[in-house]
């Protein structure tokens, strides 16, 4: 259903282990359908949010909703299979598996979700990769292995996506075509999407741009309108 909320963010604060507050009592809701990008400056706590809100971390106060459910009530099973299923993250680190050809890499989120493994091909070639199925990432460029995980990310259709600095490995052509995918994919599944990225270029793909300071979310200048 359309613009209800798939992500809550609800009075969350977090600190380093070092006692620096990076976080402080933040409050954002994004509803299905909607795609936004979130910039500030170096250290002001982006991947910190974006960790929090994959449950990759814990926030310190605070609760954290995905489709009506809190994370912090489901044990750790059930977290896991929640962002199994509904989650889908695209990091700096990648973390595409040696052992794996692209395709298997691909198509892991399919098998582990019970899903027909059709659209890891499929997904291999919306990304540019058409060909290489049977390839191993030790045969990749940095870029090529970003779109590998950009596939991956996106290929059992997530209602949350989540995407940290998503296009730095790769080429300004090839950046707009991942972006304006990803956009396409949330647009297409009524998924909803958060892109954490310095970059402005970037950053206008998404439906409206978010400001992250020590004073929480804020609204920057609306983005240049791609909404189909």
């Amino acid at each position: 259903m359309k613009n209800t909320p798939t992500l809550e963010l609800c009075g969350i604060s977090k600190a380093y282990a070092n006692g620096r507050q990076v976080l402080s009592d933040l409050s954002y809701t994004l509803a299905a359908g909607e795609y936004v990008a979130i910039m500030g400056e170096s250290g002001v706590g982006k991947s910190t949010l974006l960790n929090l809100i994959a449950g990759l971390d814990v926030p310190d106060a605070g609760e954290i909703w995905v489709d009506g459910v809190e994370l912090s009530a489901r044990d750790d099973d059930a977290a896991t299979s929640l962002r199994r299923r509904h989650f889908g993250f695209i990091f700096q680190a990648f973390h595409v598996l040696p052992h794996l050809t692209l395709l298997q890499n691909v198509a892991l989120p399919l098998l582990l979700n019970h899903l027909p493994l059709d659209r890891a091909k499929q997904m291999l070639s919306a990304v540019g990769l058409q060909g290489r199925e049977q390839d191993f990432p030790r045969q990749l460029s940095g870029g090529e292995l970003q779109r590998v995980a950009i596939a991956r990310a996106l290929v059992h259709r997530p209602r949350l996506i989540l995407a940290d600095e998503p296009t730095g490995n790769l080429d300004p052509d090839t950046a707009q075509e991942i972006l304006q995918l990803m956009r396409a994919e949330i647009k297409a599944n009524d998924a909803a999407g958060i892109i954490v990225t310095h970059s402005q270029a970037a950053a206008a793909t998404a439906d409206s741009i978010l400001l992250l300071t020590k004073a929480g979310l804020h609204p920057l200048n609306p983005a240049r309108s791609h909404v189909s």
